[in-house]
């Protein structure tokens, strides 16, 4: 997606010249909602913490939309974000999931026995580059749910909406958004039943 860095060169004792090339890097997209506590401050400590990772780089970063909850109705409205974020090659999926879930920890997310149930912090795993990664029950990517979620798919839509999904539907982001019912109000999203 972006060419290769090449730093200028420079001549180490011995004469020769070395050429520093970056590796391909790999777009993560990911997914980040919050419904309890100060949900503002949940994202911007993620984003933070996110743009600190050594070996990553915020490439984009959506608008924050408020959102109704999705599965359990009875809960307080969540706010939803998605970032780009641009990986060197030494990260893996399962790197990064581990850095995610140990991010949600540190910022007061507390597993509950309700699987959708009201969070401090959610942080998922939308797309990773083009791969298909099925390491059930922990790593699904693209994220299993991604082409139901207008909540996920409308801030996707903001920063890549040409972006492929390939789970093998085909199709990219702005297609799968275009078959959800939903209305935007201001920053408030709501789902058309």
């Amino acid at each position: 997606m972006f060419p290769p860095l090449v730093s200028a060169p420079r001549r180490p004792q011995g004469g020769s010249v070395i050429s520093h090339r970056r590796q391909a890097a790999t777009t993560a997209y990911l997914g980040l909602g919050s419904n309890l506590g100060d949900r503002e401050a949940a994202l911007r400590a993620a984003r933070e913490r996110l743009g600190a990772l050594s070996g990553a780089r915020l490439v984009a970063i959506s608008p924050v939309y408020e959102t109704e909850p999705w599965g359990d109705a009875d809960q307080p409205r969540y706010l939803n974000q998605v970032l780009a974020l641009e990986l060197d090659e030494s990260w893996s999926p399962g790197q990064l999931l581990e850095t995610l879930l140990a991010i949600e920890a540190d910022l007061g997310r507390v597993r509950g026995p309700r699987r959708f149930g009201p969070r401090t912090l959610d942080l998922d795993i939308l797309l990773y580059g083009d791969r298909r990664i099925d390491d059930a029950p922990d790593l699904v990517v693209p994220h299993p749910r991604l082409r139901e979620r207008a909540f996920v798919l409308v801030p996707l839509a903001d920063i890549a909406p040409h972006t492929a999904i390939p789970d093998g539907k085909g199709g990219d982001v702005a297609e799968a958004l275009s078959k959800i019912p939903f209305k935007i109000f201001g920053n408030s999203l709501k789902t058309c039943d």
